[in-house]
Protein backbone atom coordinates (compact mmCIF):
# COMPACT_ATOMS: atom_id res chain seq x y z
CA UNK A 1 0.00 0.00 0.00
CA UNK A 2 1.53 3.24 -0.90
CA UNK A 3 1.47 6.26 1.11
CA UNK A 4 -1.01 8.88 -0.44
CA UNK A 5 0.94 12.65 0.17
CA UNK A 6 -2.38 14.54 1.76
CA UNK A 7 -2.69 18.67 3.02
CA UNK A 8 -3.27 18.79 6.37
CA UNK A 9 -5.13 22.00 7.41
CA UNK A 10 -3.74 21.92 11.14
CA UNK A 11 -0.13 21.99 10.10
CA UNK A 12 -0.51 23.50 6.51
CA UNK A 13 1.34 21.00 4.75
CA UNK A 14 1.36 17.83 2.47
CA UNK A 15 1.86 14.90 4.92
CA UNK A 16 2.05 11.28 4.29
CA UNK A 17 -1.44 9.72 5.15
CA UNK A 18 -0.94 7.53 8.50
CA UNK A 19 -3.47 5.76 10.32
CA UNK A 20 -3.99 4.48 13.95
CA UNK A 21 -4.32 1.06 12.97
CA UNK A 22 -2.61 0.06 9.60
CA UNK A 23 -4.56 -0.35 6.82
CA UNK A 24 -8.24 0.98 8.52
CA UNK A 25 -9.22 4.38 8.22
CA UNK A 26 -12.26 5.97 10.14
CA UNK A 27 -13.25 8.82 8.19
CA UNK A 28 -15.41 11.30 10.01
CA UNK A 29 -17.75 13.81 7.50
CA UNK A 30 -19.57 16.89 8.97
CA UNK A 31 -23.14 16.24 7.65
CA UNK A 32 -26.02 18.79 6.57
CA UNK A 33 -28.29 20.65 9.09
CA UNK A 34 -31.43 19.32 7.75
CA UNK A 35 -33.31 22.41 7.95
CA UNK A 36 -33.60 23.58 4.09
CA UNK A 37 -32.01 21.77 0.60
CA UNK A 38 -28.31 21.38 -0.11
CA UNK A 39 -27.16 24.08 -2.35
CA UNK A 40 -24.83 23.08 -5.09
CA UNK A 41 -21.71 24.42 -2.65
CA UNK A 42 -22.07 22.63 -0.21
CA UNK A 43 -22.24 19.46 -2.66
CA UNK A 44 -19.10 20.05 -3.83
CA UNK A 45 -17.33 19.12 -0.58
CA UNK A 46 -19.39 15.88 -0.49
CA UNK A 47 -17.92 15.16 -3.68
CA UNK A 48 -14.27 15.72 -2.79
CA UNK A 49 -14.96 13.54 0.29
CA UNK A 50 -16.50 11.20 -1.56
CA UNK A 51 -13.44 10.86 -4.60
CA UNK A 52 -10.92 10.86 -0.98
CA UNK A 53 -13.30 7.69 0.26
CA UNK A 54 -13.21 5.83 -2.85
CA UNK A 55 -9.53 6.43 -3.38
CA UNK A 56 -8.84 5.20 -0.16
CA UNK A 57 -10.68 2.06 -1.19
CA UNK A 58 -9.22 1.87 -4.22
CA UNK A 59 -5.83 1.88 -3.00
CA UNK A 60 -7.34 -1.07 -0.38
CA UNK A 61 -7.63 0.84 2.86
CA UNK A 62 -10.73 -0.43 5.02
CA UNK A 63 -12.35 2.58 5.32
CA UNK A 64 -15.06 3.76 7.80
CA UNK A 65 -16.99 6.34 6.87
CA UNK A 66 -19.36 8.46 9.81
CA UNK A 67 -21.24 11.29 8.82
CA UNK A 68 -23.67 12.89 11.20
CA UNK A 69 -27.33 14.73 10.42
CA UNK A 70 -27.49 18.09 12.30
CA UNK A 71 -31.06 18.01 13.45
CA UNK A 72 -31.12 19.93 16.47
CA UNK A 73 -28.64 22.65 18.24
CA UNK A 74 -27.12 24.73 15.31
CA UNK A 75 -28.19 28.35 15.91
CA UNK A 76 -28.03 30.84 12.89
CA UNK A 77 -24.84 32.03 13.90
CA UNK A 78 -22.13 30.21 14.06
CA UNK A 79 -21.04 32.01 17.13
CA UNK A 80 -24.02 29.85 19.24
CA UNK A 81 -26.35 32.93 18.60
CA UNK A 82 -29.40 33.81 16.92
CA UNK A 83 -32.36 31.60 15.74
CA UNK A 84 -31.83 27.86 15.81
CA UNK A 85 -31.96 26.84 12.20
CA UNK A 86 -34.25 23.52 12.69
CA UNK A 87 -36.96 25.86 14.38
CA UNK A 88 -36.69 28.57 11.40
CA UNK A 89 -37.23 26.02 9.15
CA UNK A 90 -40.52 24.59 11.24
CA UNK A 91 -41.64 28.26 10.75
CA UNK A 92 -41.21 28.67 7.01
CA UNK A 93 -42.62 25.70 6.24
CA UNK A 94 -45.37 25.31 8.91
CA UNK A 95 -44.42 21.92 9.84
CA UNK A 96 -43.06 19.99 13.33
CA UNK A 97 -39.17 20.24 13.59
CA UNK A 98 -38.77 16.44 12.93
CA UNK A 99 -40.93 16.91 10.14
CA UNK A 100 -39.05 18.99 8.23
CA UNK A 101 -35.77 16.80 9.36
CA UNK A 102 -37.55 13.74 7.80
CA UNK A 103 -38.00 16.57 4.45
CA UNK A 104 -34.48 17.35 4.17
CA UNK A 105 -32.84 14.72 5.15
CA UNK A 106 -34.19 12.66 2.48
CA UNK A 107 -34.01 15.63 0.17
CA UNK A 108 -30.50 15.68 0.65
CA UNK A 109 -29.55 12.00 0.57
CA UNK A 110 -31.29 12.02 -2.76
CA UNK A 111 -29.08 14.53 -4.12
CA UNK A 112 -26.01 13.03 -2.27
CA UNK A 113 -26.78 9.73 -4.75
CA UNK A 114 -27.92 11.48 -8.02
CA UNK A 115 -24.08 12.86 -7.60
CA UNK A 116 -23.03 9.26 -7.47
CA UNK A 117 -21.68 9.95 -4.00
CA UNK A 118 -21.20 6.74 -1.60
CA UNK A 119 -24.07 6.40 1.49
CA UNK A 120 -21.76 6.28 4.32
CA UNK A 121 -21.42 3.38 6.46
CA UNK A 122 -22.67 5.09 9.46
CA UNK A 123 -25.52 8.22 9.77
CA UNK A 124 -26.58 9.73 12.69
CA UNK A 125 -28.66 11.80 13.60
CA UNK A 126 -27.56 14.23 16.44
CA UNK A 127 -30.86 13.75 17.85
CA UNK A 128 -30.20 9.90 18.76
CA UNK A 129 -27.12 10.91 21.12
CA UNK A 130 -28.48 12.94 24.09
CA UNK A 131 -27.25 10.65 26.74
CA UNK A 132 -23.26 10.88 25.43
CA UNK A 133 -24.02 14.29 25.30
CA UNK A 134 -24.35 14.62 28.70
CA UNK A 135 -21.71 11.82 29.24
CA UNK A 136 -19.35 13.77 27.90
CA UNK A 137 -20.52 17.58 29.27
CA UNK A 138 -20.42 15.53 32.79
CA UNK A 139 -16.41 15.13 32.95
CA UNK A 140 -15.64 18.26 31.13
CA UNK A 141 -17.27 20.02 34.21
CA UNK A 142 -15.85 17.61 36.74
CA UNK A 143 -12.58 18.36 35.16
CA UNK A 144 -12.86 21.90 35.26
CA UNK A 145 -13.11 22.37 31.19
CA UNK A 146 -16.81 23.09 31.52
CA UNK A 147 -18.90 25.70 33.44
CA UNK A 148 -22.37 26.40 34.17
CA UNK A 149 -23.83 30.58 33.48
CA UNK A 150 -27.05 32.01 33.01
CA UNK A 151 -28.91 28.50 33.08
CA UNK A 152 -26.46 26.80 29.64
CA UNK A 153 -23.21 25.01 29.94
CA UNK A 154 -19.88 26.21 28.66
CA UNK A 155 -16.85 25.46 27.58
CA UNK A 156 -13.70 26.75 29.18
CA UNK A 157 -10.98 27.90 26.12
CA UNK A 158 -8.62 29.50 28.75
CA UNK A 159 -7.89 25.94 30.36
CA UNK A 160 -6.17 25.08 26.79
CA UNK A 161 -2.59 25.58 25.95
CA UNK A 162 -3.80 26.29 22.40
CA UNK A 163 -7.42 26.57 21.04
CA UNK A 164 -6.47 28.42 17.34
CA UNK A 165 -5.47 25.02 15.72
CA UNK A 166 -5.95 26.02 12.58
CA UNK A 167 -4.63 29.89 12.24
CA UNK A 168 -2.78 32.56 14.87
CA UNK A 169 -5.62 35.11 14.17
CA UNK A 170 -7.18 36.95 17.13
CA UNK A 171 -10.84 35.97 17.58
CA UNK A 172 -12.53 39.18 16.16
CA UNK A 173 -10.77 38.45 12.47
CA UNK A 174 -12.02 34.79 12.78
CA UNK A 175 -15.29 35.62 13.79
CA UNK A 176 -16.00 38.26 11.18
CA UNK A 177 -14.96 35.16 8.78
CA UNK A 178 -18.04 33.25 10.52
CA UNK A 179 -21.11 32.40 8.37
CA UNK A 180 -23.56 35.26 10.24
CA UNK A 181 -23.77 38.18 12.46
CA UNK A 182 -21.93 37.78 16.06
CA UNK A 183 -23.56 38.76 18.74
CA UNK A 184 -22.35 39.43 22.76
CA UNK A 185 -23.15 36.59 24.92
CA UNK A 186 -22.66 37.73 28.47
CA UNK A 187 -22.43 34.39 30.04
CA UNK A 188 -18.97 33.68 28.69
CA UNK A 189 -15.57 33.91 30.85
CA UNK A 190 -13.97 34.04 28.08
CA UNK A 191 -15.00 35.68 23.94
CA UNK A 192 -14.15 32.42 22.61
CA UNK A 193 -15.92 30.21 24.71
CA UNK A 194 -18.50 27.85 23.27
CA UNK A 195 -21.70 26.21 24.41
CA UNK A 196 -21.99 22.72 24.82
CA UNK A 197 -25.61 22.73 26.62
CA UNK A 198 -28.04 25.01 26.20
CA UNK A 199 -31.13 25.25 28.75
CA UNK A 200 -34.92 26.81 28.54
CA UNK A 201 -33.21 30.18 29.29
CA UNK A 202 -31.94 30.40 25.72
CA UNK A 203 -35.20 29.75 23.78
CA UNK A 204 -39.13 29.15 25.22
CA UNK A 205 -40.22 28.77 22.05
CA UNK A 206 -37.56 24.91 20.98
CA UNK A 207 -39.31 22.38 19.61
CA UNK A 208 -36.87 19.67 20.92
CA UNK A 209 -35.91 19.64 24.99
CA UNK A 210 -34.78 16.99 27.05
CA UNK A 211 -34.04 15.97 30.46
CA UNK A 212 -30.16 17.11 31.70
CA UNK A 213 -28.26 17.43 35.50
CA UNK A 214 -28.50 20.95 34.16
CA UNK A 215 -32.43 21.51 33.57
CA UNK A 216 -34.23 20.82 30.60
CA UNK A 217 -32.41 21.96 27.24
CA UNK A 218 -30.33 20.81 24.13
CA UNK A 219 -26.96 20.52 22.91
CA UNK A 220 -25.28 23.04 21.18
CA UNK A 221 -23.75 22.35 17.78
CA UNK A 222 -20.34 21.71 18.43
CA UNK A 223 -20.80 18.68 21.09
CA UNK A 224 -22.44 16.54 18.45
CA UNK A 225 -19.83 15.67 16.23
CA UNK A 226 -17.35 15.12 18.69
CA UNK A 227 -19.69 12.78 20.40
CA UNK A 228 -20.86 11.12 17.41
CA UNK A 229 -17.11 10.28 16.01
CA UNK A 230 -16.32 8.79 19.39
CA UNK A 231 -19.54 6.57 19.87
CA UNK A 232 -18.16 5.15 16.24
CA UNK A 233 -14.52 5.41 16.10
CA UNK A 234 -13.85 5.40 19.16
CA UNK A 235 -10.79 7.89 20.77
CA UNK A 236 -8.82 7.86 17.56
CA UNK A 237 -10.65 9.12 14.22
CA UNK A 238 -7.87 9.11 11.59
CA UNK A 239 -9.50 11.39 8.92
CA UNK A 240 -11.90 14.71 9.67
CA UNK A 241 -13.46 16.39 6.63
CA UNK A 242 -15.60 19.14 6.00
CA UNK A 243 -15.82 22.89 4.41
CA UNK A 244 -13.53 25.15 4.79
CA UNK A 245 -15.82 27.29 6.91
CA UNK A 246 -16.33 24.44 9.28
CA UNK A 247 -12.69 25.13 10.32
CA UNK A 248 -13.35 27.59 12.57
CA UNK A 249 -15.61 27.56 15.46
CA UNK A 250 -17.13 24.32 14.29
CA UNK A 251 -13.78 21.85 13.85
CA UNK A 252 -11.61 24.08 16.04
CA UNK A 253 -14.29 24.08 19.00
CA UNK A 254 -13.99 20.37 18.38
CA UNK A 255 -10.44 19.55 18.96
CA UNK A 256 -10.85 21.83 21.74
CA UNK A 257 -13.70 19.34 23.73
CA UNK A 258 -12.85 16.11 22.46
CA UNK A 259 -9.24 16.07 23.44
CA UNK A 260 -10.00 17.72 26.78
CA UNK A 261 -12.69 14.83 27.35
CA UNK A 262 -10.11 12.07 26.37
CA UNK A 263 -6.89 13.61 26.74
CA UNK A 264 -4.78 13.38 24.19
CA UNK A 265 -4.85 13.97 20.46
CA UNK A 266 -7.53 12.96 18.87
CA UNK A 267 -7.02 13.46 14.96
CA UNK A 268 -4.16 13.82 13.21
CA UNK A 269 -5.27 14.48 9.58
CA UNK A 270 -7.71 17.20 8.43
CA UNK A 271 -9.69 17.89 4.68
CA UNK A 272 -11.09 21.04 4.13
CA UNK A 273 -12.85 21.20 0.69
CA UNK A 274 -12.98 25.66 -0.31
CA UNK A 275 -15.79 27.38 -1.44
CA UNK A 276 -17.87 27.07 -4.42
CA UNK A 277 -18.35 31.19 -5.50
CA UNK A 278 -20.22 33.06 -8.36
CA UNK A 279 -19.24 36.12 -9.52
CA UNK A 280 -20.56 38.14 -6.93
CA UNK A 281 -18.20 35.79 -3.98
CA UNK A 282 -19.14 33.03 -2.18
CA UNK A 283 -22.24 31.16 -2.83
CA UNK A 284 -24.56 31.13 0.36
CA UNK A 285 -27.90 30.73 1.46
CA UNK A 286 -28.31 34.01 3.21
CA UNK A 287 -27.79 35.71 0.40
CA UNK A 288 -30.17 33.86 -1.80
CA UNK A 289 -28.30 31.98 -4.36
CA UNK A 290 -29.39 28.53 -4.08
CA UNK A 291 -28.87 26.71 -6.96
CA UNK A 292 -29.26 23.13 -6.38
CA UNK A 293 -29.23 19.51 -8.62
CA UNK A 294 -33.31 19.61 -8.92
CA UNK A 295 -32.76 23.17 -10.70
CA UNK A 296 -29.58 21.94 -12.92
CA UNK A 297 -31.34 18.87 -14.10
CA UNK A 298 -34.61 20.89 -14.70
CA UNK A 299 -32.12 23.07 -17.07
CA UNK A 300 -31.10 19.88 -18.80
CA UNK A 301 -28.05 19.21 -16.92
CA UNK A 302 -26.72 15.64 -16.17
CA UNK A 303 -25.97 15.50 -12.54
CA UNK A 304 -22.38 13.90 -13.47
CA UNK A 305 -21.50 16.96 -15.52
CA UNK A 306 -21.74 18.84 -12.45
CA UNK A 307 -19.29 16.06 -10.70
CA UNK A 308 -17.00 16.30 -13.42
CA UNK A 309 -16.74 20.02 -13.61
CA UNK A 310 -15.92 19.53 -9.73
CA UNK A 311 -13.36 17.36 -10.55
CA UNK A 312 -11.20 19.45 -13.25
CA UNK A 313 -10.53 21.93 -10.00
CA UNK A 314 -8.55 20.60 -7.06
CA UNK A 315 -10.26 21.10 -3.76
CA UNK A 316 -8.49 23.50 -1.89
CA UNK A 317 -8.90 26.00 -4.92
CA UNK A 318 -11.92 27.96 -4.67
CA UNK A 319 -14.22 26.80 -7.68
CA UNK A 320 -15.86 29.39 -9.56
CA UNK A 321 -19.62 28.47 -11.39
CA UNK A 322 -21.10 30.25 -13.88
CA UNK A 323 -23.70 28.46 -16.46
CA UNK A 324 -21.24 28.66 -19.18
CA UNK A 325 -18.72 26.77 -17.23
CA UNK A 326 -21.17 24.19 -16.97
CA UNK A 327 -21.47 23.89 -20.47
CA UNK A 328 -17.97 23.94 -20.89
CA UNK A 329 -18.37 20.23 -18.57
CA UNK A 330 -21.77 19.31 -20.59
CA UNK A 331 -19.73 19.39 -23.74
CA UNK A 332 -16.86 17.78 -22.33
CA UNK A 333 -18.73 14.56 -20.50
CA UNK A 334 -20.44 14.24 -24.13
CA UNK A 335 -17.44 13.98 -25.92
CA UNK A 336 -15.75 11.43 -23.24
CA UNK A 337 -18.98 9.09 -23.22
CA UNK A 338 -18.90 9.38 -26.86
CA UNK A 339 -14.95 8.33 -27.41
CA UNK A 340 -15.78 5.06 -24.29
CA UNK A 341 -19.01 4.36 -26.24
CA UNK A 342 -16.86 3.95 -29.60
CA UNK A 343 -14.35 1.38 -28.22
CA UNK A 344 -14.72 -1.87 -28.88
CA UNK A 345 -15.06 -4.94 -26.00
CA UNK A 346 -13.30 -7.34 -28.35
CA UNK A 347 -9.57 -8.36 -27.93
CA UNK A 348 -6.92 -8.65 -25.19
CA UNK A 349 -6.08 -6.64 -21.87
CA UNK A 350 -2.59 -5.56 -21.57
CA UNK A 351 -1.62 -6.42 -18.22
CA UNK A 352 1.46 -3.84 -18.54
CA UNK A 353 -0.29 -1.29 -20.11
CA UNK A 354 -2.98 -1.71 -16.93
CA UNK A 355 -0.25 -1.47 -14.14
CA UNK A 356 1.23 1.48 -16.23
CA UNK A 357 -1.72 3.49 -16.03
CA UNK A 358 -3.17 2.63 -12.93
CA UNK A 359 0.32 3.96 -11.53
CA UNK A 360 -0.27 6.99 -13.00
CA UNK A 361 -3.42 7.21 -12.13
CA UNK A 362 -2.88 6.33 -8.60
CA UNK A 363 0.30 9.17 -8.70
CA UNK A 364 -2.42 11.81 -9.15
CA UNK A 365 -4.63 10.92 -6.44
CA UNK A 366 -1.65 10.08 -4.29
CA UNK A 367 -0.39 14.15 -5.06
CA UNK A 368 -3.23 15.42 -2.20
CA UNK A 369 -5.64 13.91 -4.38
CA UNK A 370 -4.93 16.12 -7.23
CA UNK A 371 -8.86 15.12 -8.81
CA UNK A 372 -7.86 16.87 -12.44
CA UNK A 373 -4.64 15.12 -13.02
CA UNK A 374 -6.61 11.62 -12.18
CA UNK A 375 -9.03 13.14 -15.23
CA UNK A 376 -6.10 13.91 -17.43
CA UNK A 377 -4.89 10.25 -16.77
CA UNK A 378 -8.34 9.02 -18.29
CA UNK A 379 -7.70 11.22 -21.47
CA UNK A 380 -4.63 9.92 -21.53
CA UNK A 381 -5.91 6.05 -21.69
CA UNK A 382 -8.50 7.23 -24.56
CA UNK A 383 -5.53 8.12 -26.84
CA UNK A 384 -3.14 5.88 -26.03
CA UNK A 385 -1.30 3.12 -28.26
CA UNK A 386 -3.17 0.14 -26.72
CA UNK A 387 -6.22 -2.09 -27.27
CA UNK A 388 -9.42 -0.97 -26.29
CA UNK A 389 -10.20 -3.76 -24.61
CA UNK A 390 -7.20 -2.47 -22.54
CA UNK A 391 -8.82 1.11 -22.69
CA UNK A 392 -12.21 -0.17 -21.31
CA UNK A 393 -10.57 -2.33 -18.46
CA UNK A 394 -8.88 0.85 -17.21
CA UNK A 395 -11.48 3.23 -17.61
CA UNK A 396 -13.37 0.64 -15.28
CA UNK A 397 -10.85 0.81 -12.86
CA UNK A 398 -10.38 4.17 -12.81
CA UNK A 399 -14.58 4.90 -12.19
CA UNK A 400 -14.23 2.95 -8.79
CA UNK A 401 -12.85 6.65 -7.97
CA UNK A 402 -14.09 8.84 -10.27
CA UNK A 403 -17.38 7.41 -10.30
CA UNK A 404 -19.08 9.30 -13.21
CA UNK A 405 -20.83 6.99 -14.64
CA UNK A 406 -18.89 6.65 -18.07
CA UNK A 407 -19.33 3.13 -18.87
CA UNK A 408 -23.30 3.06 -18.26
CA UNK A 409 -23.68 5.99 -20.33
CA UNK A 410 -21.08 4.53 -22.62
CA UNK A 411 -23.46 1.40 -23.18
CA UNK A 412 -26.84 3.61 -23.28
CA UNK A 413 -25.47 5.78 -26.28
CA UNK A 414 -24.47 2.52 -27.57
CA UNK A 415 -27.43 0.60 -27.40
CA UNK A 416 -29.42 3.65 -28.68
CA UNK A 417 -28.00 4.32 -31.49
CA UNK A 418 -27.85 0.87 -32.09
CA UNK A 419 -31.46 -0.57 -31.73
CA UNK A 420 -34.38 -0.36 -33.96
CA UNK A 421 -35.91 2.77 -33.11
CA UNK A 422 -39.90 2.44 -31.84
CA UNK A 423 -42.35 3.76 -34.84
CA UNK A 424 -40.09 1.65 -37.16
CA UNK A 425 -43.15 0.75 -40.06
CA UNK A 426 -44.96 4.02 -39.39
CA UNK A 427 -41.60 5.89 -40.62
CA UNK A 428 -40.88 3.12 -43.47
CA UNK A 429 -44.38 4.28 -44.36
CA UNK A 430 -43.91 7.15 -44.46
CA UNK A 431 -40.67 7.15 -46.45
CA UNK A 432 -42.48 5.28 -49.10
CA UNK A 433 -45.20 7.82 -48.95
CA UNK A 434 -42.23 10.64 -49.64
CA UNK A 435 -40.65 8.34 -52.32
CA UNK A 436 -43.78 7.96 -54.24
CA UNK A 437 -44.45 11.51 -53.82
CA UNK A 438 -40.78 12.31 -55.40
CA UNK A 439 -41.71 9.95 -58.25
CA UNK A 440 -44.84 12.02 -59.41
CA UNK A 441 -42.58 15.03 -58.92
CA UNK A 442 -45.17 16.59 -55.74
CA UNK A 443 -42.10 18.01 -54.08
CA UNK A 444 -44.19 19.89 -51.78
CA UNK A 445 -45.77 16.83 -50.49
CA UNK A 446 -42.52 15.25 -50.38
CA UNK A 447 -41.06 18.12 -48.85
CA UNK A 448 -43.62 18.24 -46.02
CA UNK A 449 -43.30 14.58 -44.94
CA UNK A 450 -39.08 15.15 -44.60
CA UNK A 451 -40.27 18.17 -42.32
CA UNK A 452 -43.03 16.14 -40.65
CA UNK A 453 -40.23 13.36 -39.75
CA UNK A 454 -37.65 16.02 -38.95
CA UNK A 455 -40.28 17.31 -36.22
CA UNK A 456 -39.99 13.80 -34.69
CA UNK A 457 -36.21 14.00 -34.82
CA UNK A 458 -35.04 11.29 -37.33
CA UNK A 459 -33.00 12.52 -40.25
CA UNK A 460 -33.45 10.85 -43.91
CA UNK A 461 -30.14 10.25 -46.07
CA UNK A 462 -30.98 10.37 -49.22
CA UNK A 463 -28.93 7.96 -51.48
CA UNK A 464 -28.25 6.21 -55.09
CA UNK A 465 -29.70 3.12 -53.55
CA UNK A 466 -32.06 5.07 -51.73
CA UNK A 467 -33.52 6.49 -48.48
CA UNK A 468 -32.19 5.31 -44.94
CA UNK A 469 -32.81 7.41 -41.80
CA UNK A 470 -31.46 7.62 -38.14
CA UNK A 471 -32.78 9.74 -34.76
CA UNK A 472 -31.02 12.51 -33.82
Amino acid sequence: MDTMMLYNSMTHEKEPFKTHEPGKVSFYTCGPTVYHFAHIGNLRSYIMEDVLEKALRWEGYDVLRIMNITDVGHLSSDADTGEDKMLKGAKRENKTVMEVAKFYTDAFFSDFGKLNNRYPDVVQPATGMIEEYITVITKLLDTGYAYQAGGNIYFDTSKLKKYYVFNDHDVEALVQGARDDVEIDPNKKNKNDFVLWFTKSKFEDQALKWDSPWGVGYPGWHIECSCISMKYAGEYLDLHAGGIDNAFPHHTNEIAQSEAYLGHEWCKQWFHVHHLNTNDGKMSKSKGEFLTVSLLEEKGYDPMVYRLFCLQSHYRKALTFSWENLDNAAAAYDKLVRRIAALDPAGEVDAEAVKTYNAQFQAALDNDLNTSLAVTALYDVLKADISDATKLSLIDSFERVLSLELMDHAKALKEKETAPAEGGEEIEALIAARAKAKAEKNWAEADRIRDELKAQGIELIDTKEGTTWKRV
